[in-house]
């Protein structure tokens, strides 16, 4: 018994011979289906006995049909996508084109083997749950891809989807590569036709085992799920964390964040480690973050000349903020000292060391144009005896 493209082929072949059976030569004494058939018949015949050809023919036939099925398919989709505006139609539909051809290619090696079972008897069903399994990791790459431009265009449109946005965008994949694993998973088991009632069983035990055994991804997967939930920073965000790093957020992850330091180096934090500390967002609220430039001058300086040359400072510094305005406050008499906070806001915290290594420069050369004297720690020391012997006049006496 053949399979039945083998035999649609085959009735194909055979009626195309007997619709020639009426078309007669030129000389009128045989017809052109009895040339044809005298010709072909042997050919036919061989190949409709051997399995193998059979099933080679398949294979070959697939292949070739593959380009083709793909451009009439693709190219469908390419003309609907073009009378679109928006990009999102045409990437999806390059997507498809690998899978569409492979999954041409792996329904010809299933019939093919189906040709082979036909003729030998054997049992092919192991070949058939590879074929499939191989057809569901195909198109499981291909969700996975179209998943993610999906949820980009939607998360670039957030008066429309409001679920949607930035700040939920991981979140929204992750959960959708669990879902899209999940069904993959579950596609494969009933190809190789696991039996469910045995895994659901021990699942319970194997949960209880990995709960305690994974207590720490655990707890990295939930942290994930509050930090974009609760969105304390985003991505691209300028972040002071509990642990003393300070970077920009590249990534957030379910079970991890990726921040990128000032030394442009990526460090990779588990998210229970986040959320179980203290954050600084030094981007959130409004657009700007204060620098502070301490400074301490000798007792004696002119305060009121101190505090216009650190304004002065400030005025003629680019990259600050003119509002709010530069200003400067008298903190405190230090021990040594008269101690200045001049006070500065600039519009990217990125900027932070380099702004203060400017505006450090330019106050000490100020204090030393205006004679402002910047003090430094030093302390005077009373003997309450001498020893005998010390000098306790001027140098050259006794």
């Amino acid at each position: 018994m053949h399979h039945a493209p083998v035999a649609i082929l085959s009735e194909t072949l055979y009626g195309l011979l007997a619709l020639l059976q009426e078309v007669p030569l030129g000389d009128g004494s045989t017809t052109l289906a009895q040339e044809a058939t005298d010709a072909a018949r042997p050919a036919l015949e061989a190949w409709h006995q051997q399995p193998s050809a059979r099933a080679g023919l398949i294979v070959l036939l697939s292949f070739l049909a593959a380009p083709i099925v793909d451009k009439v398919l693709v190219g469908t989709l390419r003309v609907f996508a073009r009378r679109t505006k928006t990009t999102l139609d045409d990437q999806i539909a390059t997507s498809l084109h690998g899978p569409i051809v492979k999954s041409v290619v792996l329904a010809g090696l299933w019939f093919a083997c189906d040709e082979l079972r036909a003729w030998t008897g054997d049992d092919v069903n192991w070949i058939h749950s590879l074929i499939y399994t191989l057809a569901v990791m195909v198109w499981l790459l291909a969700m996975l891809r179209i998943s993610g431009l999906l949820l980009s265009a939607l998360s670039r449109h957030p008066n429309r989807f409001v679920a949607v946005e930035e700040r939920t965008l991981p979140l929204f994949d992750n959960l959708t590569k669990v879902g899209l694993f999940g069904v993959a998973m579950y596609l494969v088991i009933v190809a190789w036709d696991w039996n469910l009632t045995g895994w659901l069983a021990s699942a319970g035990v194997a949960g209880i085992a990995i709960g305690f055994a994974a207590k720490d991804t655990l707890a990295n997967l939930f942290a994930g799920v509050f930090i974009i939930a609760d969105s304390p920073y985003h991505v691209g965000d300028y972040v002071v964390l509990d642990s003393g790093h300070r970077g920009r957020v590249l990534h957030i992850g379910l079970r991890s964040t990726r921040i990128l330091t000032r030394d442009d180096v990526h460090i990779t934090i588990p998210n229970s480690i986040i959320g179980n500390g203290a954050i600084v967002n030094e981007t959130s609220g409004t657009p700007q973050y204060r620098i502070r430039v301490q400074v301490g001058v000798a007792y004696g300086s002119d305060v009121d000349l101190v505090r216009a040359t650190l304004l002065e400072v400030a005025a003629g510094q680019e990259g600050l903020l003119r509002s709010p305005e530069p200003r400067v406050r008298f903190r405190t008499f230090g021990s040594s000292s008269l101690d200045f906070d001049l006070l500065v806001w600039i519009r990217d915290p990125e900027l932070r060391g380099l702004m203060l290594d400017a505006l450090n420069t330019a106050v000490y050369k100020q204090f030393a144009a205006a004679g402002v004297e910047i003090a430094f720690p030093q302390q005077d020391l009373h003997l309450r005896t001498v020893p005998e012997g010390w000098r306790t006049g001027p140098p050259g006496r006794d």
